[in-house]
């Protein structure tokens, strides 16, 4: 009894009988194409003749002779006749093959073709899902109205040896394909043909980093490269990455950043200067955090603070505009793979007074209902109409369901967002925003509908105007019940910490202070921030004045010598840049150096180093200069809406497989 054979083994059984009639498609070099999918689409009418039938029969003539490349997504084989569906990434294209039509590529090598089987044909049926193949023919109209290509001649181009997980597709909608989320960042270039959502967030990260890099061309930056490869690895707080460097038999670090020898070159006179660079840093991996990422770094000689977020501004309003077309902003745009919604029936968007709803052309399949009747308040804590607690989706949110005649089905089965089914036409709901945020009434028309919980939360986002300003210390005393004096030092701050119950309000945000962990004043702020602050910055915020002790390359703030002239950026409550006035004062950055080589004695790793080549350079004269730093997945993150920093790099760092038995 002969083994099956494996779906590679039949493929690599069709490779072979190509070859046997001639056509290696592995030798062919090059494919002259007349246009992408997309072009010959939309080029439709100028390329062909307005035929109706699937062949053309009785038509006066064909249209334009055009040639074709891509990947085979689909493939029916009808006998004497047969259709695919040919992808270039970006768009794909029917073509339509009758068997007494069909000719092969023109191949001087001999050939054992099966008799009374043109060669043609028999290539077509030789075909996989996930072959390349190029086409030669005219586009002509289906019966059915699908602009398609009348193919006359078939070259393969390769034959794909792996089964791909491509899944099915009908009217927009998928089914299956690559869900593993694992083996889409394992595997990228198969998430790249599985996933549209996927493809599109990667490549307008690409499309973001390309504007970035146009915006400060243009405004008179050079661009340059510093080494990778470092004996002093400063300018962030991080643990670097440590090598060797064999030809001078000593250690060196991979950077944590790029700004000390970016700053050097402002001390050589270079008035401007940026780089878009990766940079590493031994930490942990989360969703916001990957050890290897892309940063961009610029500093401009004789300007300040205000002056790096005037220029932060026009970047992100340069980069949005370029890459989506209008300064307004897009984080709901990708919601659905965000929140991982592609695989429910329906993907209608409504958008309502810059709230977002998915319109479901089917029920969704939830595994329990709650009913709320007319006029049925409800949010954490309170019981609906008939005595059931209220589902955690809406936990933050705030509605009321006024309702004619009729009910709201709410399917309570992913925390993520909610789904509710509205029976009578004309419902009205009102939503009330948390943190101050405006209350909107929407009238829906009877269909189901999704509300993703977090995005509800969330402005629109608009860089057509000048970003918050906001003073840290100011923002702490506001959210956190602390007064500005109660920071005036770590003892005096962890006392007012436990007496004014700031520990208790952390835990009912669903965070936690730990006063044994907090050495220094500096850190503890920032950990005020990070708990009480940053879920409220949604809109574009400056945050400003940092403490000294974690802004060790800032000029002092004259006002207030504890503080530094620096500020964060924010959007959707994430960091998404930092930025100085810089010390141009060498005698105040060696005392920085100094403190921060206390820290380091005590065994902080991520202290700054001692950096004397820095500091030879600060001497040598550095003009009052103002710097900054943008991490380009975070920046990528907020424009495509992505969730998690993997999904907008192409290949993050997984942990190597174990080996199959």
């Amino acid at each position: 009894m002969s083994e099956e054979l494996s779906l590679r083994d039949i493929r690599l059984q069709k490779l072979a009988r190509m070859r046997e009639l001639g056509h290696d498609p592995f030798a062919i070099e090059k494919f002259e194409r007349t246009g992408t999918a997309m072009w010959l689409l939309e080029n439709f009418d100028e390329l062909s003749l307005p035929l109706t039938s699937e062949a053309g029969e009785g038509a006066g003539g064909r249209g334009l002779q055009i040639s074709f490349a891509g990947r085979v997504v689909s493939y029916r084989d009808m006998g004497k006749a047969g259709f695919a569906h040919l992808s270039d990434g970006d768009g794909k294209v029917q073509v339509y093959c009758r068997k007494d039509e069909l000719t092969p590529p023109s191949n001087p090598l001999p050939t054992s073709g099966k008799e009374g089987e043109p060669d043609g044909w028999q290539l077509f049926q030789l075909l996989d899902i996930g072959d390349h193949v190029g086409v030669e023919g005219f586009m002509f109209l289906t019966k059915t109205g699908e602009k398609s290509i009348h193919v006359t001649k078939l070259i393969p181009l390769t034959k794909c040896l792996e089964p791909l997980p491509l899944g099915k597709e009908k009217d927009g909608q998928h089914w299956y394909g690559l869900a593993d989320v694992e083996q889409r960042y394992r595997h990228r270039h198969l998430d790249l043909l599985t996933n549209q959502e996927a493809r599109k967030a990667l490549i307008d990260r690409a499309r973001i980093v390309s504007a970035v890099r146009r915006y400060f061309d243009g405004a008179g930056y050079l661009e340059v490269e510093t080494p990778l490869l470092q004996v002093v690895a400063g300018g962030a707080a991080a643990r670097p990455f440590k090598t060797h460097y064999n030809h001078y038999d000593m250690e060196v670090k991979l950077r944590i950043s790029l700004e000390l020898y970016l700053k050097r070159l402002i001390c050589g006179d270079i008035p401007a200067v940026y780089e878009i660079g990766r940079v590493f840093r031994n930490e942990g991996v989360s969703n916001r955090h990957n050890p290897e990422f892309t940063l961009l770094e610029f500093y401009e000689a004789y300007t300040d603070l205000e002056g790096m977020m005037r220029r932060v501004e026009e970047c992100f309003a340069f980069v949005v505009k370029t890459v989506y077309g209008s300064e307004e902003a897009f984080h709901l745009h990708q919601f659905l793979y965000s929140h991982g919604l592609t695989a429910l029936p329906g993907k209608r968007l409504i958008v309502i007074d810059s709230l977002v709803f998915l319109e479901l052309n089917s029920q969704y399949p939830g595994t329990s209902r709650r009913a709320w009747q007319r006029g049925v308040k409800f949010k954490r804590g309170w019981l609906d109409a008939e005595g059931d607690s209220i589902p955690e989706e809406v936990a933050d949110l705030e509605f009321t369901y006024m309702l004619t005649d009729g009910v709201v089905d709410i399917y309570e089965d992913n925390v993520e967002y909610f789904v509710f089914t509205v029976i009578s036409p004309a419902a009205e709901i009102s939503v009330s925003r948390p943190n101050g945020g405006c209350e909107t009434t929407i009238a829906l028309a009877a269909g189901t509908y999704a509300l993703p919980s977090r995005l509800a939360q969330c402005p629109l986002l608009s860089f057509s105007k000048p970003w918050r300003r906001v003073d840290l210390l100011d923002e702490i005393a506001r959210l956190s019940g602390l007064d500005r004096s109660d920071l005036l030092d770590l003892a005096g701050a962890k006392a007012a910490i436990l007496a004014k119950g700031v520990i208790e309000k952390a835990h009912e945000l669903g965070d936690h202070i730990d006063l044994a962990k907090e050495d220094n004043l500096g850190g503890l702020i920032e950990k005020l921030l990070e708990v009480f602050v940053e879920p409220t910055l949604q809109e574009p915020t400056f945050v400003v004045g940092y403490p000294i002790e974690t802004s060790p390359l800032a000029k002092k703030d004259p006002n207030n010598p504890r503080m530094t002239r620096r500020f964060e950026g924010y959007i959707l409550g994430r960091e998404i840049c930092n930025a100085f006035s810089e010390i141009n004062d060498p005698i105040d950055q060696r005392e920085r150096f100094e403190q921060q080589g206390q820290e380091l004695a005590k065994g902080d790793d991520e202290a700054h180093p001692y950096d004397h080549e820095f500091l030879y350079a600060l001497e040598c004269g550095m003009p009052p200069t103002g710097g900054c730093g943008i991490g380009m997945e975070r920046l990528a993150m907020v424009l495509t809406g992505c969730e998690h920093i993997r999904e907008i790099m192409f290949f993050p760092m997984m942990k190597p497989e174990e080996p199959k038995p």
